[in-house]
C-alpha cells in the first residue's frame, strides 16, 4: 500500500510524503525490541523487583593501610563516588617527614589540659586546619584525668577509638588524620622537629612550653621557637587567650618569616638531639591550642563560637562508645538488651578537684546542694514540654563524687545512674569516663555543672544535635554573683 502511494503521484517527489514513508519504515524495524522491553530495577511502576545482588568483598585504599569491607555493588547508581585524597605517602613510616607529601601541608599540637579540655584543643585545631587549608593531624588522648599523682600508668587511647573519625571527615569534607598513621609508634627513632611555642608568648611567667606526654610518646624531639607577644587576644596584661587569625598568619611566609626575626629568642635547643630548628613550613606545629579564640576569652561556650559551629559540633562519639552508654542507659533504666531508649534528662555534677575553687570553704557548704539540681530539673522538663511536646519522666546522674551519702540521696530521689562497678575491668580505665560523657550528650534535656567544661561541651552537644535545651547550676563564688 505504501508503495503504491508513491508511485501514484507526480514525478516530483512529495517530502511530506517521503517522511512518512521513512517513519514507518524505522518504526517497523525497531518496534518489535521497543514493545519487548521490561521494566529495570530502578523502575518506579509495579511489577516484581529483582533481589539485590549478593554482597562483595573489596578493598579500599585509605591514607594509612589496606581495609577489606564488605559492600554491595550497584550496577547503577546515580550518586557520584566519593574519593577521599591521598595526603599521606602510605603506611605508617619510621620517620614521619618520610610520609609527609611533598604537595600537602599539616598542622599538629598536643593535649595536656585534662580530656575534655583536650578535646576542645583538638576542635581548635582542626579549625585552624580549616583556616590554614592544611591537614590536621591529631594526636591520642594522654591520661591526665584519670591517673593519679601523674604517674600516666593508664595507656594512651587514640583519637578514633573515641570519636567517629570517619563521620568527621565525611561532614567537614576534608581529610583528617591520627598521628599513628603518619608515625610507626612501634618504630624508636627519634625525630626532631621545629615548633611555636605560644605558652611564653601569652604568659611572661611561663618559664617553658607547655608540657605534653605526648612528643616524647611520639619519638620527637621538639625544638620550639618563642612566638610573638602580637598573638594575644587581649594586647596589655597576662591572660592566656590567643587568636585564631594571628596563629593562623603563622602558617604563611611572609608573617612567618615577620615572626621568627622578631622571636625573642632563637629556636631552643632540642632536649635529646640538640637540634635548633626554626618551626616547620610544612608541619605547621603549636605547643597548645586550647586558649584559641576570635573576639572573647572562653569563647566555646557561646552561641556564635566558630570552632564549634564548623568543627566541634561533628565530634560524634565513636560507635563502641555509643553502643556501650545505650546499654548502661538500659541498665539503668531497668529496661530489656533491645528496648528502646526513652527521652531523658542527664544531670553532670562535678566535685572532685573543684575543691581546689572552694577557697577554704568546706565542700559541704561550697557546692551546690542537690535541691538546686531537682529546681533545674523541673525548669529543663517543663521547657522541653512546652517546646517540643516532650512529657521527660526519666532522669540519669552521672558524678565524680565518691561519697555514698550523696548517692543514696540521689537515689531518694529516684533518679537513674550508670553502674559502672565492672566498667574499669572489661573495657579499661578511660570508659566511665567516656561512656558518661556519651550519655550526656544522648539526652533530650541537660544539667550540668558552672564552670565546667564537661558540662559546657555536653550542653553545646543536645543543643545541636537534638536541639534539647540545657542549665547550669551555680556553687562557691558563682553562686555568691548570682
Amino acid at each position: 500500500m505504501l508503495l503504491s502511494m508513491l508511485f501514484s503521484f507526480s514525478r516530483r517527489p512529495n517530502s511530506r510524503v517521503l517522511l512518512f514513508a521513512c517513519f514507518w519504515t524505522f518504526f517497523g524495524y525497531f518496534g518489535g525490541s521497543l514493545l519487548d522491553l521490561k521494566p529495570t530495577e530502578t523502575s518506579p511502576w509495579p511489577g516484581p523487583t529483582p533481589p539485590p545482588p549478593p554482597p562483595r568483598t573489596v578493598t579500599v585504599q585509605a591514607p594509612s593501610e589496606a581495609v577489606t569491607v564488605v559492600a554491595n555493588v550497584e550496577i547503577e547508581t546515580r550518586k557520584a563516588e566519593v574519593v577521599e585524597p591521598m595526603v599521606l605517602n602510605g603506611p605508617p613510616t619510621a620517620s614521619f617527614a618520610d610520609n609527609l607529601r611533598s604537595d600537602v601541608q599539616y598542622i599538629t599540637s598536643w593535649p595536656g589540659a585534662g580530656f575534655t579540655n583536650d578535646v576542645m584543643t583538638y576542635m581548635n585545631l582542626v579549625y585552624l586546619a580549616l583556616l590554614t587549608e592544611r591537614v590536621p593531624i591529631l594526636p591520642f588522648f594522654t591520661p591526665s584525668h584519670i591517673t593519679e599523682g601523674g604517674k600516666y600508668d593508664v595507656p594512651s587511647i587514640d583519637f578514633g577509638d573515641v570519636f567517629d573519625v570517619d563521620r568527621l571527615r565525611k561532614e567537614l569534607g576534608k581529610p583528617v588524620l591520627e598521628w599513628w598513621q603518619v608515625k610507626d609508634r612501634n618504630n624508636q627513632s627519634l625525630d626532631a622537629l621545629g615548633c611555636w611555642n605560644v605558652w611564653q608568648a601569652v604568659l611572661s611567667k611561663n618559664t617553658a612550653p607547655h608540657w605534653s606526654k605526648a612528643p616524647e610518646a611520639l619519638k620527637l624531639d621538639i625544638s620550639y621557637t618563642i612566638a610573638p607577644t602580637w598573638i594575644r587576644l587581649i594586647p596589655t596584661g597576662d591572660n592566656l587567650h590567643m587568636t585564631f587569625t594571628a596563629l593562623m598568619s603563622l602558617a604563611f611566609p611572609r608573617k612567618r618569616k615577620q615572626a621568627i626575626q622578631q622571636a625573642i629568642q632563637q629556636p631552643a635547643l632540642s632536649p635529646i638531639l640538640k637540634a635548633s630548628l626554626p618551626p616547620s613550613e610544612q608541619l605547621l606545629c603549636f605547643d597548645n591550642l586550647y586558649w584559641l579564640s576570635t573576639v572573647e576569652p572562653h569563647e566555646m561556650e557561646h552561641d556564635y563560637s566558630p570552632a564549634w559551629r564548623f568543627v566541634g559540633q561533628h565530634f560524634h562519639w565513636a560507635p563502641r562508645v555509643e553502643a556501650l552508654a545505650r546499654t548502661h542507659l538500659r541498665q539503668a533504666f531497668g529496661l530489656g538488651p533491645a528496648a528502646p531508649i526513652p527521652p531523658y534528662i542527664a544531670i553532670h555534677v562535678r566535685h572532685g578537684d573543684f575543691t581546689t575553687w572552694c577557697d577554704g570553704v568546706p565542700a559541704l557548704d561550697c557546692f551546690a546542694p542537690l535541691i538546686d539540681y531537682v529546681k533545674a530539673v523541673a525548669a529543663v522538663r517543663a521547657e522541653l514540654l512546652a517546646s517540643s511536646g516532650l512529657d521527660v519522666e526519666h532522669v540519669i546522674v552521672t558524678s565524680d563524687e565518691t561519697d555514698s551519702d550523696w548517692w543514696a540521696a540521689v537515689d531518694a530521689l529516684g533518679w537513674a545512674y550508670p553502674d559502672h562497678e565492672g566498667t574499669v575491668a572489661k573495657h579499661g580505665k578511660w570508659y566511665p569516663m567516656l561512656i558518661d560523657g556519651a550519655i550526656q550528650s544522648g539526652a533530650h534535656g541537660f544539667v550540668g555543672t558552672d564552670q565546667s567544661t564537661v558540662s559546657m561541651i555536653s550542653a553545646r552537644r543536645i543543643q545541636a544535635w537534638r536541639g534539647g535545651t540545657a542549665r547550669m547550676v551555680k556553687w562557691g563564688r558563682w553562686a555568691e554573683q548570682g
